[in-house]
Formats: structure tokens, sequence, C-alpha cells
């Protein structure tokens, strides 16, 4: 039985497979013309140590090199020059202004408020003075509410277009409610009251019971004497008013009256 023979040992290992950016005539020449790429691709090839470390050096130096050695910069001609001399030229300070004097604000004016409702007529005067508008009603007989922002004002005070010291001013207004109209003038009664009938008075006999005539059956005879106290002969009527007192008459049955206070107080004829 034959025995075929091992086959022989490599004497050297394969070499391991190079890539095209490990090629070293790429690696040099991009050190020379793009030294941080070619420095990246040195680390990265097969090289050993030492010769990674000289190669990143030199290109380092040749990197460094131009920015090293740049010439410092060429003054112009104009740099070259002397320069004159600055003179320097005080400028005028320039004078304080004045300090403004404030000039007095024109006094306002009373604005027209008639017509208004009351909360309209409020901010149009108190936004001019620093008085509060006073309220009063244009009816005697009607009194202001508490909410009154929507009654109407009929009058003012003081008139449209005067003049308003904002500090000191004295303003008012005379309100109506909602759909009432305004009175002829200011005191008005909405509701006056009836004006009462006066009581007749009872008439009272003229005759004062001084000087009278006197009649009889069958004739006429008269005399214009006058006796104190009134005529016997005048006819009266018994409980109807009479002056003065103590008069005296006579009622249609011949009774004689005297006139003087009845129950009541008055003067009245009775017998």
């Amino acid at each position: 039985m034959s025995y075929q023979p091992y086959p022989p040992p490599y004497q050297h290992p394969h070499a391991p497979v190079r890539r095209w950016w490990q090629h070293p005539a790429l690696i040099i020449t991009l050190l020379v013309v793009i030294p941080p790429v070619g420095i990246a691709l040195v680390w990265l090839s097969q090289w050993d140590q030492k010769k990674k470390i000289i190669a990143t050096v030199l290109a380092g130096l040749w990197f460094l090199a131009p920015l090293l050695a740049s010439d410092p910069p060429k003054k112009s001609a104009d740099d070259a020059k002397p320069q004159s001399a600055v003179t320097v030229q005080a400028t005028p300070s320039a004078s304080a202004s004045p300090t403004p004097v404030p000039t007095p604000s024109a006094d306002p004016l009373m604005p027209v408020v008639v017509g208004k409702p009351f909360g309209e007529a409020e901010k149009a005067v108190e936004d001019l003075v620093d008085t509060e508008l006073a309220v009063l009603s244009a009816y005697a007989d009607v009194e202001v509410p508490a909410a009154h922002a929507d009654w109407v004002v009929c009058f003012q005070g003081p008139e449209g277009g005067a003049k308003l010291v904002a500090r000191t001013a004295s303003t008012s207004v005379h309100l109506v409610a909602p759909g009432t109209a305004c009175p002829a003038g200011k005191g008005t009664a909405l509701h006056p009251k009836p004006t009462p009938t006066p009581t007749p008075t009872p008439t009272q006999d003229d005759d004062t019971g001084t000087g009278g005539t006197s009649s009889s059956t069958g004739g006429t005879s008269s005399s214009g004497g006058s006796s104190t106290g009134g005529s016997s002969g005048t006819v009266r009527t018994p409980g109807a008013f009479c002056s003065p007192a103590g008069a005296t008459g006579v009622s249609k049955t011949g009774k004689a009256l005297v006139c003087g206070p009845a129950s009541d107080g008055k003067n009245r004829w009775h017998s």
C-alpha cells in the first residue's frame, strides 16, 4: 500500500490583498498634493509603524511650511509717507437751550349734553373737570333713582360753550325718565294737584235794619227816616244770614226777629 506524500509547506506567508487606495504611489502623491488626505491614507495602509510616523511628520512640515514662511505685510506708499501733525480745533460748546416754560392749557368748555342719556353726559363732562356732575330731577314731584344712566338730560348748568375751571367747576343736569317729555321749566310738577273748587257762600240779606219802608192794607205809606237797630216793618226770613248783630225785623207772620249768633256761630235771624 502506497502513501502520497504531504504537500510541502509554504516557505513564506501570502501577502495580504492590497486595495487600490493603499498603493504607495497614490499615497505619496497625496502626501505632496493634499497632505491631510495623504496622512490619513498612510495610517490606513500596510506600511510599518516607523514609515507611517516619518511620512506623517514630513507631510505635516510640508503642509505648514507655506504658512510659516509667509512674508510680512508690505507697507503701502501712503503708510511710508510721514504723517502730518493733526491739529485739534476746539469746537464751541453748544449753549444750553432755555428750559421751555409750560404754557397753561386753555380752559375746557362745557359740552352740550341736553337730550343725551346721563351716562354719556357724565363721561363728556367729567373727562374735562375734576368734580362730579350733580344730578337733579327736572320735575319737582319726581325723584331720580339710584340707577339713572338711561335718564335723559333736559337742562344743564352751565350752558354749552361756557368756560369751566377744571378743579372747581360746578356742573349739574336735570333729568327725566326715558319716554317722559321735558317740562317747560325747572321745578314743574309732573302730576299737579287739582285746584280745589271754592265753596259758594250763602247770600246775605242786604238790609241792615237802618231805614226802611212800611206798608199797610188799604193804602201805602213810606217814611224816609231811619232808626237804630233796623225798621220794624221789614220782612225777614228766620234762619237767614244777617248783619249787623242786634238788627231787628219781622217775619211774614208778623213775628219780631233779631239778628244774632246761631248754633253755628254765625249771625242769623231768629225770634
